[in-house]
Order: C-alpha cells, then sequence, then structure tokens
C-alpha cells in the first residue's frame, strides 16, 4: 500500500485523527519499526553529504532513537524490532525493490558522472567523490555483515542507556535484531497479542508505535486496543493545506532534513553533527479516534437486522483495503488510492451491505481450521459490485490521460521552440548541456580558484541537479508520449490485458487463466487476513503473478478453498540469495557469490543482469513492474546446501536464527533465579539453553537462560541481557477488552463530510468537496477559468461576441451576454457546499462575495439534485429562467458547447440513473425541443458519445452514429433519433489543436 497516497487519503478524510507532538500524553510501551529509521539514517534523502561510513550510519541512528524516546518518553518498554528473514509472500517485493534499487543506483551514478564532466567545462570546481563503505542499501537485508554489525551496536547501545540514563532506568527493553524471524512490524503487533491474551494483562496499556508504513495503521486497527498512536514525521500540515484530494507522490516526500555540517571529520557520539530528527516536527496519528470516524462511517443506513456491531465493521475496512494493494498482493487494475478507491469501497460496502450478505469477516474465528474467518461468498458478490464501476473507472482515467498528454505535449513544443530561440541566439542551456555531453572534453575551462563555500554550493548544486534530471528523466509524458498497449476502457479491454499481461491468446486461455489467477488471489486474501491478525499462515506460500485480476472477473471466488502449509523460514543466506541482485553480490559469503555471479551456476537464470519494466500505462518509470522469475524454491535450497559447509565460524553466527533479546535492570528475584539456572546447568552438565516462565510484569513468555548470558558482574546494579520468546497466541479477541476506559470521544456525525466519488467527478479542479462556501445569491462570479473561453480551440465568432476568461477558447455568445468567467446571469441556484480553491489558471482571481464560482468547477452537496452548470458555453448560460433545485425542467442547452465539454465536464448529478447530461452532444446548443424532466419522459436518444464507443454520458444510452465534435451541423430537436454529428470527431484532438493556436 503506497505510503503517501493512503496517509494523505486518511487524513483528509479523517482530519482530527492527527495531533501535534509538542505535548504528547503519557504512554507505557514505544515500538520502534527500526527498518523505518535505519534507511533514512543510511541514505537521507535530502542530505547532499550522506554518511560513507558504517560508524556515521550507526550514531545516526542512536541519535535518532535518543531523540524518538525524549518524545515519547515510555514507562515501561522500550520494543526495537529490526526485519529478521521474511515469509516468501514478502520476498517476491523484497526482490523487485532490490533489482530495481540496483538499476537506479546504476543510473544515477552515470547521472551524476555526466553533471561533473559538464560542472567541469563550465570551469565550477566540486568535492571529488568521496569512496564508501555503505553505497549499496541492498545491505539493510537480514543475512548481511551490516546487519550483524549493527546488531551487536545496538546491544552495547541499551545497555550503555541502561547504565548512563537515568529515564531508561525503569524500563524494560527488547531487541529484536535480524536473527530472529519476522518483519519488525508483525514481530510487534505478536508481542501485543501475546501480551493481550495474558491474564495478568493491563487493558488500558498505552501503546505508541514509531513508523511511516502505512501496514502500521492497519495493523495497530487489528489490535483492537483502545490507546494506541503511532508517531510518524510530519509529512502533511496540520492546516487547511492537507485537505485536498490530490494525491501527488512528491508532495508526500521524505521528512526534511537540515542540511549536513561540511566538515566531514569523525565526531563523538555525544557530539554527532547529524541533529535532524531533533528538529523534525513529528505528529501522532491516534488510531483511537480513527476507531470513532470508522464506527461512524462504516455503520450500516437503515439496517435493522441485528445491531450494527462496530468492531466487525472495523475488521472488514482493513479486509476491504487489501485490495487496494499491499506487500503480497498486487492491486486491482481498476482500483488506484491515488483515485479513491476506498472511499469506492466502502461506499459500495454500506449500499450492498444486506445485498452481500453481511460482514465479510469473522477475526473471533480466526483459529478455526475451516476457514470461516473470511466469508468468501460475501466477498465475491462485493467485490463484483465494485467492479461495476470499473467501466467508469476506465472512462475518466483515459480521458485524464489524454489531456495531460496534449498539454504535455503542448509544453514540449513550448520547450523546444524556447531552445532554438536560444541555439539562434548563441545561448547554452542547461536542456543542451545535458544532451550534448559528449562535447563537453571539448570545452574545457580552465577553473578558476574558488573559496571552500563557494565549492560546498557547487556540490549541492550538483546533488540537487542529479535528483532533478532523474525525475525529469523518469517522466514518461514529458514528451506528450506514453505507451498504452491495454487501452483500458475501450472494447477489447480485458481481452488485450489478458493477452498482454498473461499471454493468453484465446478465449478458453482467457477463461482458464482467470480461474487461476482469482483463485489465486483468494488464496491470498486468505494468508493476508491471517497474517494481519493471527500470524504467518505458511512460509512458502506466495501469489505466483506479477498482475492481479479486475474486480468484475472474482466470479467464482466462492468455491476457492485455502489450505495452508505451515513450513519454515529461509535461513538468512538463503533469503539473500532470493532478493538480491548481482550487482549486490558483495554482500554474499564467499562461498555463496558464485552461485549469483558464476556463468556456470545452476540457477544463474535466477539472477538476469537486464530485465522488463512494465511501464505500460504508466507515467512514471518508479511506477513500472518488474518482471522477474520467481525464485524455485526446490532449486535454490539445493545448490546453497552444497556450499553451506564451507562458511567461516562468523558466517555462521550470521546464517543462524535466535529469539529476541530482553535488558533489564535492578531485578534482584529474576537476577536470582538466574543464578540457580546456571548453576544447576553446570552441575547436571547441561548443554544449550534452559526455558524458564517469565514472571516479570507486562513480559509474558518464555525466557532462554544459558551459561553466557548473565553479566559477570555480580552487583545488583549490573545489566541482564537474556533471550526471549514471544508466545503464540491461540485465542485473539477481536474487541476491546474488559475493564478498559475508553478515551473520551471527539467525533461527531458532523464531522463526517460528504464523499465524491472519483469516477462521479466531473471538475478539473480539487476533488473533494471540503473546503469553506462563500456565496450571494443573484450574483456572478468572476475570473475562475483558464484563460479565454471554455473551449480549447477556435470558432468563427466576430471578436466583438467574444466570452473572456473563461476557458481555452472562443464561443459564440455576445459579450454583453457574457458574465465575465462564469456563472450564469441568469437566476442563480442558492446553497450547495463549495470550495474557495482557485483551481484553474485564471487571469484573474475571484473575489469572496462572487456568486457560483464553484459552479462549474466543482461539486455542490447536494449532488442528487443540483444542476452545475446547465449551458456550457463561456459561462453565460441560458438567458431565461434557470433550474433551481429540483422543481424546474433540465435546460435544453445543456451540451458540451463549441469545444465540446460536457456539461462543463463537472459531476453528474448523483440520480445518474434517470438523468440527462449533454442531451446533445456538440456546439452546446443541444436539442431545441423539449428537454426530458426527472423519470418521467422517455430518454432522449442523442445523448452519446459517438463512434468511439465509449458510453453514452456514463450512463447506458444510444451511441450517437457520427462521433463528430465540434463544427458539423447542429442537431435537430430530440424528436428526431440521431444528432448526424453528435460525438466527438471533425476537430482532431476535441477542438484543443486547432493549427491556428500555434
Amino acid at each position: 500500500m503506497g505510503v503517501p497516497s493512503f496517509y494523505r487519503w486518511l487524513v483528509n478524510k479523517y482530519p482530527k485523527i492527527v495531533s501535534a507532538a509538542a505535548d504528547p500524553p503519557e504512554f507505557d510501551n514505544l515500538y520502534l519499526d527500526m527498518n523505518g529509521l535505519i534507511h533514512p539514517c543510511f541514505h537521507p534523502d535530502d542530505d547532499p553529504f550522506p554518511p560513507t561510513t558504517v560508524d556515521e550510519v550507526f550514531r545516526r541512528i542512536h541519535d535518532y532513537v535518543d531523540n524518538l524516546f525524549d518524545i515519547v518518553k515510555p514507562r515501561k518498554l522500550l520494543f526495537m524490532a529490526i526485519d529478521g528473514v521474511a515469509p516468501r509472500a514478502k520476498m517476491n517485493q523484497q526482490r523487485s525493490r532490490r533489482f530495481r534499487s540496483a538499476k537506479d543506483f546504476k543510473h544515477a551514478e552515470e547521472v551524476e558522472e555526466r553533471l561533473r564532466k559538464q560542472f567541469e567545462a563550465e570551469g565550477r570546481a566540486v568535492l571529488p567523490k568521496q569512496d564508501s563503505e555503505i553505497s549499496d542499501s541492498n545491505v539493510i537485508t537480514p543475512g548481511t555483515e551490516f546487519m550483524h554489525l549493527l546488531s551487536e551496536n545496538l546491544r552495547s547501545y541499551v545497555k550503555r542507556r541502561l547504565k548512563e540514563n537515568p529515564a531508561w532506568g525503569n524500563i524494560k527493553v527488547i531487541l529484536s535484531d535480524d536473527k530472529a524471524p519476522g518483519e519488525g512490524e508483525h514481530k510487534i503487533m505478536s508481542f501485543i497479542r501475546a501480551q493481550r491474551a495474558s491474564s495478568e494483562y493491563d487493558p488500558n496499556t498505552r501503546h505508541c508505535l514509531y513508523g511511516l508504513d502505512a501496514d502500521l495503521i492497519m495493523l495497530a486497527l487489528a489490535t483492537h486496543e483502545a490507546h494506541f498512536s503511532i508517531l510518524r514525521e510530519e509529512v502533511l500540515p496540520l492546516n487547511g493545506e492537507l485537505r485536498n484530494g490530490n494525491f501527488d507522490r512528491a508532495s508526500a516526500a521524505s521528512v526534511k532534513e537540515p542540511e549536513q555540517p561540511l566538515s566531514r571529520e569523525p565526531v563523538s557520539s555525544q557530539e554527532s553533527s547529524w541533529q535532524a530528527t531533533k528538529r523534525t516536527p513529528y505528529q501522532f496519528l491516534n488510531v483511537f479516534v480513527l476507531r470513532e470516524y470508522l464506527s461512524l462511517d462504516m455503520e450500516i443506513p437503515g439496517f435493522d437486522k441485528f445491531e450494527f456491531d462496530q468492531e466487525r465493521a472495523i475488521d472488514d475496512f482493513i479486509f476491504i483495503c487489501f485490495f487496494a494493494g499491499n506487500d503480497f498482493l498486487p492491486h486491482i487494475p481498476s482500483l488506484s488510492l491515488h483515485e479513491g478507491c476506498i472511499d469506492l469501497m466502502m461506499d459500495v460496502y454500506k449500499k450492498e451491505f444486506q445485498n452481500f450478505g453481511g460482514y465479510l469477516v469473522n477475526i473471533e474465528k480466526i483459529a478455526d481450521n475451516n476457514g470461516d474467518y473470511i466469508k468468501l461468498s460475501h466477498v465475491e458478490r462485493f467485490i463484483l459490485a465494485v467492479g461495476a464501476f470499473e467501466e467508469k473507472i476506465f472512462s475518466k482515467r483515459a480521458d485524464i490521460r489524454e489531456k495531460k498528454l496534449r498539454r504535455m505535449l503542448a509544453e514540449h513544443r513550448d520547450a523546444q521552440e524556447e531552445e532554438q530561440n536560444c541555439l539562434d541566439e548563441g545561448t547554452s542551456s542547461e536542456v543542451l548541456g545535458m544532451h550534448d555531453i559528449s562535447c563537453i572534453d571539448k570545452l574545457k575551462i580552465s577553473a578558476p580558484t574558488e573559496d571552500a563555500d563557494t565549492v560546498m554550493e557547487n556540490t549541492k548544486e550538483l546533488k540537487q541537479k542529479v535528483k532533478d534530471v532523474i525525475k525529469r528523466e523518469s517522466d514518461m509524458f514529458k514528451d506528450g508520449i506514453s505507451a498504452d498497449k491495454l487501452k483500458l476502457g475501450n472494447p477489447g479491454w480485458r481481452q488485450r490485458y489478458y493477452n498482454e499481461k498473461f499471454c493468453a491468446d484465446t478465449q478458453i486461455d482467457m477463461e482458464s487463466i482467470r480461474k487461476s489467477v482469482v483463485a489465486e488471489y483468494g488464496i491470498g486474501l486468505s494468508w493476508v487476513l491471517l497474517y494481519y491478525f493471527s500470524e504467518v499462515p505458511s512460509f512458502t506460500w506466495f501469489y505466483p503473478y506479477h498482475y492481479g485480476p479486475f474486480a468484475s472477473d472474482f466470479r467464482g471466488l466462492s468455491r476457492v478453498k485455502a489450505k495452508f502449509q505451515k513450513g519454515f523460514p529461509f535461513k538468512p543466506f538463503d533469503q539473500l540469495m532470493g532478493v538480491l541482485p548481482p550487482s549486490s553480490s558483495h554482500a554474499l559469503p564467499e562461498a555463496y557469490k558464485g552461485l549469483m555471479v558464476d556463468g556456470e551456476s545452476k540457477i544463474i537464470d535466477l539472477y538476469p543482469i537486464e530485465f522488463k519494466m512494465d511501464v505500460d500505462g504508466k507515467r512514471f518509470l518508479w511506477q513500472g513492474i518488474c518482471i522477474l522469475p520467481f525464485i524455485d524454491e526446490e532449486r535454490l535450497l539445493v545448490e546453497t546446501k552444497k556450499v553451506e559447509n564451507e562458511l567461516k565460524d562468523r558466517e555462521k553466527i550470521r546464517n543462524e536464527e535466535t529469539h529476541h533479546r530482553l535488558f533489564l535492570r535492578h531485578l534482584s528475584e529474576l537476577r536470582q533465579e538466574l543464578l540457580s539456572c546456571r548453576e544447576r546447568m553446570g552441575s547436571e552438565k547441561i548443554k544449550g539453553a534452559v526455558a524458564i516462565r517469565s514472571h516479570i510484569e507486562g513480559i509474558e513468555g518464555t525466557l532462554h537462560v544459558t551459561s553466557d548470558q548473565i553479566e559477570r558482574d555480580d552487583d545488583e546494579k549490573s545489566d541482564i541481557c537474556i533471550y526471549y520468546e514471544i508466545p503464540r497466541c491461540f485465542k485473539f479477541v477481536p474487541r476491546l477488552l474488559e475493564g478498559v476506559n475508553s478515551p473520551e470521544k471527539t467525533v461527531c456525525r458532523e464531522d463526517l463530510e460528504e464523499t465524491v466519488l472519483w469516477h462521479e467527478h466531473r471538475g478539473h479542479g480539487v476533488w473533494r468537496n471540503q473546503m469553506p462556501h462563500y456565496q450571494k445569491p443573484d450574483m456572478a462570479s468572476k475570473s475562475v477559468g483558464r484563460g479565454f473561453c471554455i473551449g480549447r480551440g477556435r470558432t468563427s465568432v466576430p471578436q466583438e461576441n467574444l466570452c473572456r476568461d473563461y476557458g481555452r477558447g472562443r464561443t459564440s455568445v455576445p459579450q454583453e451576454n457574457s458574465c465575465r468567467d462564469h456563472g450564469n446571469i441568469g437566476r442563480q441556484q442558492p446553497a450547495g457546499s463549495f470550495s474557495r480553491n482557485d483551481h484553474d489558471r485564471s487571469r484573474s482571481s475571484y473575489s469572496q462575495n462572487d456568486s457560483n464560482f464553484w459552479q462549474c468547477r466543482g461539486v455542490p452537496a447536494n449532488a442528487d439534485w443540483r444542476v452545475r452548470n446547465p449551458s456550457c458555453n463561456s459561462g453565460a448560460g441560458n438567458q431565461g429562467g434557470q433550474r433551481q433545485y429540483a422543481y424546474q425542467p433540465f435546460v435544453a442547452n445543456a451540451g458540451r458547447g463549441q469545444a465540446g465539454l460536457r456539461q462543463s465536464s463537472y459531476m453528474s448529478p448523483g440520480n445518474t440513473d434517470w438523468r440527462v447530461r449533454n442531451p446533445s452532444g456538440n456546439s452546446g446548443a443541444g436539442n431545441q425541443g423539449g428537454q426530458r424532466h426527472y423519470a418521467y419522459q422517455q430518454f432522449v436518444p442523442n445523448v452519446g458519445r459517438g463512434q468511439g464507443n465509449l458510453r453514452q454520458s456514463h450512463i447506458s444510452r444510444p451511441f450517437v452514429p457520427s462521433g463528430g465534435f465540434g463544427q458539423g451541423s447542429q442537431g435537430p430537436p430530440t424528436n428526431q433519433p440521431f444528432l448526424p454529428n453528435g460525438g466527438r470527431g471533425q476537430e482532431q484532438c476535441r477542438g484543443w489543436w486547432s493549427p491556428t493556436d500555434f
């Protein structure tokens, strides 16, 4: 699940869940998902001088943990969890990420080298490239030498803090390093579930979990704990700016870190030069507030069959989010977080709840072996109901894509013209410098002596340019050209999908593959559900395809039976062989390297140097899917078994599986018990470890005692480090425990805002209608549009008849009849909740008191009975009476305008089964005859989209036989069957790019 997208969607929809960390509440336990802080310490995104040694990385990690500890101040426990060996289902994703990372690193090196030559040619001195011990971030994988050193370093760090820092003196510390199998966040959740199952557990324990992964939010919800918060860096501001629906990867970038001091000299831990985390603002995402929102938002309206169960509804919310994609299953092609797919699924869930049979999952039966924890028959009906919207989603997605491509093509042409002008004037440009690097060696300029500050500034500029170039090159729309073989939404899209992605050539092959894909996806849904609420159901299962099925393809899901064999996790070195690319073979033991890079290796086919990146239909390279061969477990283990005996002693330690480590102070009773165990082990000559039950408060489980685990110093104040095993939780209670004091309610039903589904929204501006509305009736708004008129081309209109400052073209509306940019000058509809955003590039800004300024660019709150912009002609609207509320008929000239915007391309009325948008598809004039009102008149026949086989106004209507879009003849009244030229056709590219525009 995409982290920035999901977090932005969640905070946008439920703003009260976020609070500043300036004055945090009291917490008992602090859990750290360590990989979430190891990576920014290892390769910080915004630091022009990243660390180059292992010791520098470790010092940054210490500072990071110290800062988080100082913010939360846990009273009882600190749990530090590093990712261990993951299940096979996760390894496929890890393999893809690491192969992509290696490819991206190589490309970044090439770009930097080119830019260094450019700077040299321009006579600008930069710091020389420094050698680094840690240039490959793929070493952050269980089993590597780096992770082994990190584990040892963190053990020393914890002991030092327990001894020297009074704030640590009364807490217990659990360190789960890479030798303990399992992902870090899931090891934390296993611990919480195990403690909840204990009879001595305090249900009012306050938990705080640090991490940026979106899965942490779902996992925290899945605990059903009343007091749970997630600490994270502030990536979205706590003001109105965050409340928009424009999901953008760049807008949720990593946390900004202060610039690294120029000195590269080693510093002590206490004087570390890296203090970014101490100056970074933090936020709490309060899961208990999110529970309040969901209990209201997931409530089934008018459902009286039995009492609404808040806890089961929350479990269903977690489950339906699986369809949006996660680390184990690909997302459904029609469901994208950027397009509000969770809003759609929640809407379908509430409206179709009774039709699909009730709740989707029953976590109280999670331990049953017969699979009653998931109702696949309900799931099938639910996801098929979601699939009914696929055509609309694909149609809008294609429309947006086309517009973006055209806009970027125009920008590309402008850039080319500007570049040519620069060349004609004899000036150089950055673009020329990038594309004509080959001649740089001939342009060497003797660099003048520059002071240290200038050199540093040049180096920072170089690093920033490297990022800018990579970002620009990753945008495949930059030239206005992008591959789209599938053309989802056009006739035959399903066949093309299965042919391109699954190599299904015939209808029989397609149906066979569809059934197989749906069956595996259904098994995967069961696997993920068990993993989130219980434990790993199977270490060996994985989804065997790179793509998921369509939502409308889940027929037969109810017949799927999920049976799992537990199996065993890989050893650390086997996992390294399963996820690392050949360029990272240096992280392997010497005995294993040959299996990955030697041409004679029997498994060399598993490690391609070049591999396909499927970017079809994508805009950015990072959105592509790595098409890599899946690891053949049997072949891999046979080969690694042959070389395992060649490992050195230190390497054998790295390849072992161990338990978590528990650190304690001032526990004299436990010390005496451990000493007794050690004496017994010596007298009875017991080898290995002795398991004893933990009697430590808040630490339910098993302690494994060995003779060398107790400090040599027998002082009462000395520290204890002992192996700790989390017990299995056989009976999870998916609801609040008895005796819990629930937090005070902070959310009411009025805090829930009306949801506008992405595929129904027709505006070009902000997606959600959640901004304040300012309006005075009977006044026209000013200056909201994009420029000249609503259209994007030009038509034969006298200059004096132009309506100014609306769209991009010109339409035939007399000046005296236009209202300057926007609303109708006739009687306006009042009310509605509108956004005050200035969405489009208007020539002048609207005023606060203007009427109807959102009328053509947004969605009124009561979208089921309002008519927005009944005439899409240049903002002037009808000169006659305007429809208000539901009591007047539709306006006849509700068409697309000269440039063909469909009802101003804005949100259609909510009751799309009986409304008619665009009764005439050309020139905005529409039918001159009477217009259909509500559901009592016959449908207007000529409301379609034309020859391109697109659905008529997104509803099922007859097609217009001619796909013209503009300058053809005017359609006759509605008593005739079809418009002769009512669709999309004659003006190429929808009237945007008439040759006279250039």
